[in-house]
């Protein structure tokens, strides 16, 4: 039988997570051109929306703040595989944020309390509901400057900038630039639950399915709800936290009424620089998150994504902030795990800037199961599945 070592670990991470890491990235790259090209014939007709390419530090929202600019370069210099509005969720599902235009100056403002109103304009006679800890309202009257286009009842309601009107907005420019670039055999929509546009598209290696989510991208302004970093935190430096928070935030249209807050520009700079130490800390994700693919949750809709590793990764470098903590992969592919084991089995994984949020709140409980015992079986003898 193998032993489980740092040899054997390499032998892992050269032969099987790099492999499926360059067969990823391909896909990936692939997937990327044909929606930067889709996004870029739907910003031609439609205004409000912006091409791929302009995603992130790229936006034309922040074309006229250099040095802001600058500064974030430098951060961001040399890590960034990918761009920053694509996410690879499974290594056949990824997550494209799909950057707006037209909504600038935005400041939190004291939000109503109620709405009375349908996604066609009709009035109810009960509120709906508040939105989640980690959703909010979008009010038009929280930018200073927002363009004419998005005062149109196509996206607007009662003063609200609706998610679920601005999704079938996209969803009906899509249509047209399938069309429109020659991509209607490559590129086809699904069927999906909800405000979100789900679609396949055909790769050298094989399918890979998309999730396009409009998004409004909010540079330089950090939300009341992430109080972070915590008191008394040690990890990452102040001076990394004050710069990683200049990012902004994001506001994804991925429900009806309410906009989702993301992160993905702090978790990227985050993740980036997270062994400057010398650790092997995003070695050790790799590894996990390999174990999560093949043995733990494969498939395309697992109960856990590489999202929710990424944000157990990110408690465990608070917990243990020191750079000795992270120099024996093997002790610390077993810290990882154990921690997902408990997260699982209470069912509780905090988000990690909006640390009131479960981000297992809504999972499939017997799912969760299931993986708590591959991963049981997993830490109790590792050698049976690594090697």
């Amino acid at each position: 039988m193998s032993e489980f070592s740092e040899e054997v670990l390499d032998h892992y991470l050269l032969n099987q997570v790099d492999l499926r890491h360059r067969t990823v990235g391909r896909r990936v790259e692939e997937v990327l051109k044909v929606v930067t090209d889709l996004t870029t014939e739907i910003s031609r007709k439609d205004g409000r929306f912006q091409s791929l390419a302009h995603a992130g530090v790229n936006n034309e929202n922040i074309k006229d703040q250099p040095a802001m600019l600058s500064k974030w370069a430098a951060l961001l210099r040399g890590r960034s595989s990918f761009n920053p509005a694509v996410h690879v969720l499974t290594s056949s599902l990824v997550l494209v944020s799909v950057p707006v235009r037209g909504l600038i100056g935005y400041r939190e403002l004291p939000s109503r309390k109620w709405r009375y109103y349908s996604l066609t304009g009709s009035l109810f006679p009960n509120p709906v509901r508040e939105p989640e800890k980690l959703h909010q309202w979008l009010e038009l009257e929280s930018f200073t400057s927002p363009a004419q286009d998005w005062q149109d009842a196509k996206v607007c309601v009662d003063g609200d900038i609706v998610p679920a009107k601005v999704v079938s907005l996209f969803r009906e420019q899509l249509v047209t630039a399938i069309q429109t670039c020659n991509y209607h055999g490559k590129v086809s929509i699904l069927e999906s639950l909800g405000s979100v546009v789900r679609v396949a598209i055909e790769t050298v290696e094989g399918v890979m399915e998309a999730e396009l989510v409009p998004t409004v991208e909010l540079m330089n302004y950090w939300p009341k709800k992430a109080r972070w970093p915590r008191l008394l935190q040690h990890w990452p430096t102040t001076e990394r936290a004050r710069c990683i928070k200049s990012f902004g935030f994001n506001l994804m249209a991925t429900s009806n009424y309410h906009w989702l807050l993301s992160f993905s520009r702090a978790e990227q700079a985050l993740l980036g620089a997270i062994d400057e130490d010398g650790g092997c800390r995003r070695k050790c994700y790799r590894v996990v998150r390999q174990l999560k693919e093949d043995v733990w949750c494969p498939g395309t809709k697992p109960v856990i994504t590489a999202y929710h590793l990424q944000t157990l990764l990110f408690w465990c470098c608070e917990k243990f902030p020191c750079g000795r903590d992270w120099r024996c992969m093997k002790e610390c592919v077993l810290r990882v795990a154990r921690k997902l084991l408990k997260c699982v089995g209470q069912r509780y994984l905090r988000h990690y800037f909006v640390r009131s949020y479960n981000l297992l709140k809504y999972s499939n409980t017997t799912e969760l199961d299931l993986t708590a015992q591959k991963i049981n079986d997993f830490i109790t003898d590792p050698s049976l599945y690594v090697h």
